[in-house]
């Protein structure tokens, strides 16, 4: 093993598993160690209240995001969307809406399926997933969640070739199934601009993945049921500490499903997940920075 750790350093990624957990010296832009995402929100109604219950805790989101699908929205919904999230400085994230679970192909629900995550089968997928997302940069969106490597690669050309705007962004999906330094160094390279590893993925891993990007990490401090149903709340002090710049992605918990219509309920439920992991942060890492309002890009 000594050559192959040797190979791996020599290149510029972590020998193994960082067990150490050494300090994360990167940062966002704005100097912020981590910012709070809340996922699951399908509509703009929802929004509205979670974005009002955290207003109430007096805490700001950095970021709200769809994962039914851009094509389950409406053109309105879609631009009330957007001006809530403009009106209140936080980052809009909407889920392309062709993949795997919406093909004609029964695969992905199959116990084999699993393997295949959300990714896409076939070109004309490809190409109406790309439609979903011109769509909603037609109304004001640039940020995006994606299920499939192929796609990431051909949404960045298009970024760099000037057929989508230069300042959209693209979220890797936990459904990608992504988990080790390696494969987070290509997801960077394909242009990524975060990435979300499995929801079960250990410190000394997540520190490890530090070691070999620069982008934002996305980290599920809780899951809905049906995928694990951890709960990581006291876990998120040394998640910032070894892996900033992160993004805390919260309120998965009071789902049953990743893909679940949350109701108003839900939603204040939400953010009070959100109030729950920042008491750990004030309590546990008091010194973390958090990044500011309207400090997205």
């Amino acid at each position: 093993m000594k050559e192959t750790r040797a190979f791996l350093k020599a290149i510029g990624l972590p020998e193994g598993d960082a067990y150490d957990l050494p300090t994360s010296e990167k940062r966002f832009p704005d100097g912020g160690q981590y910012r709070f995402e809340v996922p699951g929100i399908q509509g703009p109604n929802v929004m509205e209240v979670l974005l009002e219950a955290m207003d109430k805790y007096g805490i700001y989101l950095h970021r709200v995001t769809q994962t039914k699908g851009i094509m389950m929205l409406t053109d309105n919904e879609i631009i009330r969307m957007v001006e809530l999230a403009r009106s209140a400085e936080t980052d809009l994230i909407l889920a392309i809406g062709p993949r795997a679970t919406t093909d004609t192909s029964a695969s992905v629900h199959t116990e084999e399926g699993i393997r295949m995550g959300y990714r896409l089968r076939g070109q004309e997928q490809i190409v109406r997933a790309v439609e979903d997302v011109k769509r909603a940069v037609s109304f004001g969106c640039r940020s995006f969640l994606v299920y499939d490597e192929g796609c990431l690669w051909l949404l960045n050309e298009m970024r760099k070739a000037g057929e989508l705007p230069s300042e959209c962004l693209f979220k890797v999906s936990a459904h990608m199934g992504h988990g080790n330094p390696c494969s987070a160094k290509v997801l960077e390279m394909l242009g990524a601009n975060s990435i979300n590893p499995v929801r079960d993925i250990q410190l000394q891993m997540l520190a490890a993945m530090r070691q070999a990007i620069d982008i934002p990490i996305d980290i599920h401090t809780e899951n809905p049921k049906s995928t694990g149903g951890f709960i990581r709340h006291y876990e998120v002090p040394e998640m910032v500490r070894v892996a900033a710049p992160i993004y805390l992605k919260t309120g998965g918990s009071v789902a049953a499903t990743h893909s679940w219509d949350s109701t108003e309920s839900d939603a204040r439920q939400r953010a009070k997940q959100v109030s729950l992991v920042k008491r750990m942060l004030d309590q546990y890492y008091p010194e973390a920075v958090q990044s500011p309002r309207g400090h997205l890009r």
